[in-house]
């Protein structure tokens, strides 16, 4: 429930005009990084910007142009298809080739998914320790670790590497990802089962496991020539990863872990773009994306939609707080700084930012600026220092805008950083 709530307040970041994300790590004299030196190699993918300013209309392919399943409940899940109530029609119809390839990988999950005779199988063998025999079916399993949105970017780039490589994807649940999101696959569930064998393991993993690729490659413990091979192997692609374990995205060392019905991958980054860069994926990439731009949000849209306890958090509060708004605005906020903010430098970034792209009006600090019909804004606003929040609410309640327009500022924040105990009581 906790953490549900905390979910519900990153997801409604999305149905707004525009997300704009503050990332800074130093102060305005140095360069803008984007990110620390401990994960400079994060690439985020872009938003696709979306209008929800107009008036609302029921689209008539719900299904979002074949990429949608047929065959699921719709009660069961109401954000699969009420969600696009709450946007502006795509421009980025997916194309034919990547729908056919969803639906060959959803026959696939169905046939080798949790608890059919194939999946039994595999995980015998893997529990033999060796990886021997001939088995219908292999698997890529991803290991829930780091933040949220981490993770959505991690997992949709883990499933594009299991419809590259024809391998079925099970996703490690943690702690709470079992009630975020609704299943995306007909028939059989996308989670490993709890009985599964090395789940215990997953915690243990890191850059300096035994098991891991990158390690047996430095000591010369595995070869393409050998013809014993481990059950699993262990791909180690967070933001620590070194020059043996980046070897995953080449060819040679794909031709040898295609040996393995197992594969168990933890990650922290969106490693699409390394994957177009491979010449044995390029071809299939292409064919799937003409537009390079649109991996993410294909299938961001086809992954994640809401379960529906998050999915009436967003709502309700969507309805409340910034439907009636003639323009909305998501602002997120995340910096690397030390210590515990918030700071002049980036609130006077955000403002400047703000103001200089005419996405918010500037204050009249003179007085009341009547308006008789006066647009209102409203900004929903994220980061995990509450001061950022207050800084911009309190500049547009106490000041009246140079436009006339009305700007609310809205945010979950304090309730949240409550929750996850990052807010005194």
């Amino acid at each position: 429930m906790r953490f549900s709530k905390s979910f519900a307040t990153f997801l409604l970041a999305l149905p707004v005009v525009i997300m704009l994300t503050v990332i800074l790590r130093h102060k305005p004299s140095d360069p803008l990084t984007g990110f620390d030196d401990g994960i400079n190699n994060v690439t985020t993918p872009p938003l696709v910007a979306v209008d929800v300013s107009q008036h609302i209309e029921i689209p008539e392919d719900k299904m979002l142009g074949g990429l949608l399943a047929d065959g699921f409940n719709e009660q069961s899940c109401l954000s699969r298809y009420e969600s696009v109530l709450y946007r502006k029609t795509s421009a980025y119809k997916p194309s034919p080739y990547l729908v056919s390839k969803l639906r060959t990988y959803e026959d696939l999950h169905k046939r080798c998914g949790p608890n059919t005779q194939s999946y039994n199988e595999a995980v015998k063998q893997l529990k033999s320790g060796r990886n021997i025999g001939t088995m219908d079916c292999k698997y890529v399993v991803w290991v829930c670790y780091s933040g949220l949105g981490n993770r959505i970017l991690t997992l949709a780039s883990v499933f594009l590497y299991a419809l590259l490589t024809e391998r079925v994807l099970l996703v490690d649940r943690g702690k709470d990802m079992a009630g975020l999101f609704c299943e995306p696959f007909p028939d059989r569930s996308w989670f490993l089962p709890l009985n599964f064998p090395m789940i215990k393991k997953f915690s243990g993993f890191d850059q300096k496991s035994r098991e891991s690729y990158g390690h047996l490659l430095k000591n010369n413990k595995i070869r393409a020539s050998m013809k014993s091979l481990p059950s699993y192997m262990y791909l180690h692609l967070t933001h620590d990863y070194d020059d043996y374990d980046k070897l995953f995205f080449c060819d040679d060392d794909q031709a040898l872990l295609k040996k393995f019905y197992w594969l168990i991958v933890k990650t922290d980054n969106y490693f699409v773009p390394s994957l177009f860069l491979m010449p044995s994926f390029e071809d299939e990439l292409n064919k799937m994306f003409p537009d390079k731009v649109t991996v993410f949000h294909h299938l961001g849209r086809y992954l994640f939609h809401p379960s529906n306890h998050v999915w009436g958090l967003i709502t309700r509060y969507y309805k409340a707080y910034l439907s009636k708004a003639d323009e909305r605005l998501g602002i997120q906020v995340r910096i690397f700084d030390k210590g515990p903010g918030p700071f002049q430098y980036v609130k006077d970034q955000i403002s400047a930012c703000t103001i200089r792209e005419k996405l918010l009006p500037e204050v009249d600090a003179r007085g009341f600026n009547p308006s008789k019909n006066p647009k209102v804004k409203a900004v929903l606003m994220t980061s995990l220092v509450y001061g950022y929040y207050e800084n911009m609410r309190d500049i547009y309640w106490e000041h009246a805008t140079m436009t006339g327009e009305i700007i609310g500022v809205h945010s979950q924040l304090r309730k949240v950083l409550i929750q996850v105990k990052l807010f005194p009581m």
